[in-house]
């Protein structure tokens, strides 16, 4: 779908990185910059999933010689990303202003926490501080439990990754309606507060309030998991009073006054504790059997190993494992495209040589 789209992104950590993966998966060519001398960062691993599809170049861009490749990347290139702290590619002498001297049309995606400004523009952060000052934590876990939400998920994934690739994606349709590039200022901050507007319009009628675990989302019995006999979890969200009915039925509760009205708050402590009763008296795997492909919204809570080993994996591919490294498909999926083959990451400096070689063309 981005054939003939080039993407320069500058070494990083986490949501920028995604973000190029995912541009690379949609089939743009992008070109990582390494660092020389090997991966500075405990855990990262050499040849990350994160990097697939990817043609790595090795360059030290405080080294003269190698800023004078950079900027030739620059200079070909359609985006390009990066994930520093505001400041930091202005002192290598390229940010923005130095990189649109060179090439009037390029996206300039900035990925950071807290934004390009503003009173934390500098500060350390991580996934979990950007998204509980932003208000997206506020909802996340059940009434009493301090809030827990998936490891960087909604934080740098969500409200960061996803909106550089949307946010690259605008610019370049700009910039080949006219010409002229854009700079990308992706906050996770930002984008993590975005996407409170479905809670907020909840919010408006009344289903979400603002004290935890009043909401229909983060209070119900119906909105929530449940652990099972052999230490497994089921998650039950059966918003629809049709759905609702149905997970009742399949439970043996259709005629139970403690769940006989669904959205009456008064209900939901006491009509809680009984799930997680019923629930424990059976293990994950038998709850499965009964609910899967029903219309009552409950499903097994599944690792990612589990996930792919599957029956719906199967049908889907969702989930694969080239050279025994566990990895999702791209998403989404498009018409008429072939289906996705798992592109290889690249050792560091893998490609340098290659594109030395296009440049000296140029």
């Amino acid at each position: 779908m981005l054939d003939g789209i080039r993407i320069i992104e500058v070494e990083g950590l986490g949501p920028g990185p995604f973000a190029a993966m995912t541009l690379a998966d949609l089939g743009a060519d992008v070109v990582v910059v390494h660092r020389k001398g090997g991966n500075p960062t405990p855990g990262v691993p050499e040849r990350s999933v994160l990097d697939r599809g990817k043609r790595s170049i090795a360059l030290d861009l405080k080294d003269a010689d190698d800023l004078d490749v950079f900027r030739r990347l620059v200079a070909g290139a359609d985006g390009l990303i990066e994930g520093f702290r505001p400041g930091v590619m202005e002192k290598l002498g390229m940010g923005p202003a130095a990189c649109h001297a060179i090439n009037p049309a390029l996206v300039f995606g900035r990925m950071t926490g807290w934004g390009q400004d503003g009173p934390l523009s500098h500060a350390a952060g991580h996934d979990l501080n950007y998204i509980s000052m932003s208000g997206a934590l506020w909802y996340a876990g059940v009434p009493g439990d301090a809030p827990v939400t998936p490891a960087t998920l909604v934080g740098d994934i969500g409200g960061g990754a996803l909106y550089l690739v949307v946010g690259m994606l605008a610019g370049i349709m700009q910039a080949r309606a006219t010409g002229r590039g854009t700079v990308v200022d992706a906050a996770i901050y930002d984008g993590s507060a975005h996407m409170m507007n479905l809670l907020m319009s909840l919010r408006q009628g009344g289903g979400m309030p603002d004290a935890r675990g009043q909401g229909i989302l983060d209070g119900p019995h119906w909105c929530r998991s449940y652990q099972t006999r052999d230490g497994g979890w089921m998650s039950v969200q059966c918003l629809e009073p049709k759905f609702y009915a149905i997970c009742l039925e399949l439970l043996g509760l259709g005629d139970d006054p403690d769940f006989a009205d669904q959205f009456d708050r008064a209900l939901w402590p006491r009509a809680t504790e009984r799930l997680k009763t019923i629930f424990a008296s059976k293990t994950r795997d038998e709850w499965a059997d009964l609910f899967l492909g029903t219309d009552a919204c409950v499903a097994p809570v599944l690792s990612p190993d589990e996930a792919a080993a599957h029956d719906m994996n199967a049908a889907r591919g969702a989930w694969a494992a080239p050279g025994g490294v566990l990895q999702a498909a791209p998403a989404p999926r498009f018409a008429g495209q072939p289906d996705w083959q798992p592109q290889a990451a690249p050792a560091r400096g893998e490609h340098t040589d290659e594109i030395l070689a296009e440049l000296s063309t140029k």
